[in-house]
């Protein structure tokens, strides 16, 4: 591939992300993060399959989702058993 393939690349999968995931700071539903974790997941294995290349942002992204998920679970966690 050369640079302008892997920046073609790059930039369908912002688009992707930008056009069917909301920012990790919107989320508000522990079900929806686990969506769009499992879809960007999808997305890196299609990537590296097809292209053998995944930009480094999109496992950034998997990591701002996860943190907002750990979050959303404490808080969940402290409501049922907090005191």
């Amino acid at each position: 591939m050369n640079t302008a393939e892997f920046k073609k690349s790059e930039i369908a999968l912002l688009d992707f992300t930008k056009r069917n995931f909301e920012k990790p700071s919107d989320c508000r539903n522990v079900d929806q993060i686990r969506f769009y974790v499992r879809e960007l997941c999808l997305k890196i294995e299609d990537y590296e399959k097809k292209f053998n290349y995944v930009p480094s942002w999109a496992y950034s992204l998997i990591t701002q989702y996860n943190t907002v998920y750990n979050k959303l679970v404490y808080v969940e966690f402290e409501k049922a058993y907090g005191q």
